[in-house]
């Protein structure tokens, strides 16, 4: 606190920043520093100041001007114009909304060119997948890279499964699949649980190439409806009820690409603030955090602390009952909120990202999904979000010069220290003009 403010006003100022001040008409009420639950009436008027706490009537020290008027004071400041006009700022503002020029040329590219560039990303992703050994006996197994593949093909076109047989015809012409299988099969693959962990792991890599790029990260959670109904009978109402189930994602994507760096796909009951702690220590692995944002479902001590613990700031909306008795870093993050609320809700709102993040996916590839069991519902959310990725990686590449390479040694995991005096991360090629590009992508698409 400055050393200029009289010790009245400091506590005014503690008050304005850590209490819940309401005004009700032309009078505030404002609760007491020690009397828990107790609360006086504050009265700004510039002429007649009155507040009924009895500091103020007891002359306030000679001063006149009690902390709880000070407080008031501090929270709506006037600023009084040479035309005679008064203008007044709440400490609590609306942060003005921010637009971004869009790089349309670049944008076009990338949308134009985006299913040939997506047939060679997945294939290049698909190509470090370890194969299990041969079976000895019993009919041959389908190839996972294949398979992934073909998912994700499916997944991408939209289609039903017989209707993309044409797109996997043309990918197994191309060399994109060595096995040529029935699109039918896909269906089958899906329902497949050792699908899970390989389809998770590629989403992790399939963000590595923009790790120097990506620094700020959101969290939340979004769902993806289905064809199945939960049936029960209201007990109260005497009748049987139906709804659509759902299976939900938690992820974690960076808020400049939208590119998602970790997900998690549970049930639809499942709560979201166990889920942030596991979705930044992933994200940590192979990114340098330097701030995660999240809304009011994932604040708690354990999860501002998992946030510190990986380098990055937690900027968690706090709640309106929130306090600083928790103490330590939590202690710390709300005397910073409450003290700083305009800066804290700038680097907070980056979170609208993730939400943008959720309606691209769902815009592009559906927000429901076809399938019937929950493994195949899990997967197929998996394969919704790495298309998501790849899309990502393909803006990326016309927007910023970026050349994704996945398995290289340029996109090798590195530890925490390592990765943040790591020079590049990626292969970025040099700056093209969008006809270069064009001509270099129809080159390798073969058209």
């Amino acid at each position: 606190m400055s050393a200029n403010l009289s010790p009245r006003e400091q506590r005014g100022l503690v008050i304005a920043a850590t209490a819940k001040l309401v005004q009700k008409g032309k009078v505030w009420v404002v609760p007491s520093q020690t009397a828990g639950g107790k609360k006086y009436t504050v009265c700004p008027d510039p002429e007649t100041p009155y507040c009924s706490c009895p500091d103020f009537d007891s002359g306030c020290g000679g001063d006149g001007v009690c902390k709880h008027l000070h407080a008031v004071t501090f929270t709506i400041q006037r600023e009084q114009g040479a035309n005679g006009t008064v203008t007044e700022t709440r400490t609590l503002s609306i942060v003005q909304k921010q637009t971004y020029a869009q790089n349309w040329p670049a944008y076009n590219l990338a949308q134009t060119t985006e299913k040939h560039r997506l047939f060679e990303l997945l294939s290049d992703l698909c190509k470090g997948i370890e194969e299990p050994p041969a079976a000895k006996t019993g009919r041959p197994r389908a190839r996972i890279a294949d398979v992934v593949f073909m998912a994700c093909l499916k997944i991408y076109t939209t289609l039903s499964s017989r209707r993309f047989g044409s797109d996997l015809a043309d990918a197994h012409a191309k060399g994109y699949v060595q096995q040529k299988m029935h699109p039918m099969t896909v269906c089958s693959f899906l329902e497949n649980p050792m699908l899970t962990p390989v389809l998770e792991a590629l989403i992790a890599r399939s963000a590595l190439p923009l790790k120097s790029v990506e620094k700020d990260f959101a969290v939340d959670s979004t769902g993806f409806t289905s064809s199945r109904f939960i049936r029960w009978f209201d007990q109260k109402y005497g009748c049987v009820r139906q709804e659509h189930t759902w299976c939900k994602a938690h992820a974690v994507c960076g808020v400049k690409t939208n590119v998602i760096t970790a997900v998690r796909i549970l049930d639809r009951d499942a709560a979201d603030c166990p889920q942030f702690k596991p979705l930044v220590e992933a994200t940590a692995k192979n990114f340098t955090m330097d701030e995660v944002s999240a809304d009011k479902a994932y604040l708690s001590v354990e999860n501002i602390e998992a946030a510190f613990a990986v380098g990055a700031v937690p900027y968690i909306a706090f709640k309106a009952n929130s306090t600083g008795k928790a103490g330590g870093l939590f202690e710390k993050m709300y005397h910073y909120y409450a003290m700083n609320k305009e800066e804290y809700a700038a680097h907070y709102h980056k979170r609208s990202n993730i939400e943008s993040c959720f309606s691209m996916a769902k815009a592009k590839f559906g927000d429901g999904v076809r399938s019937k069991t929950d493994v195949a519902m899990r997967n197929e959310v998996l394969a919704k979000v790495l298309c998501h990725n790849l899309c990502c990686l393909i803006q990326s590449q016309c927007e910023l010069g970026i050349e994704p390479v996945f398995w290289g040694k340029e996109t090798e995991v590195l530890p925490r220290q390592e990765a943040a005096s790591s020079p590049v991360c990626l292969v970025a090629a040099p700056a093209e003009k969008p006809a270069q590009i064009m001509r270099r992508t129809m080159e390798v698409c073969g058209a």
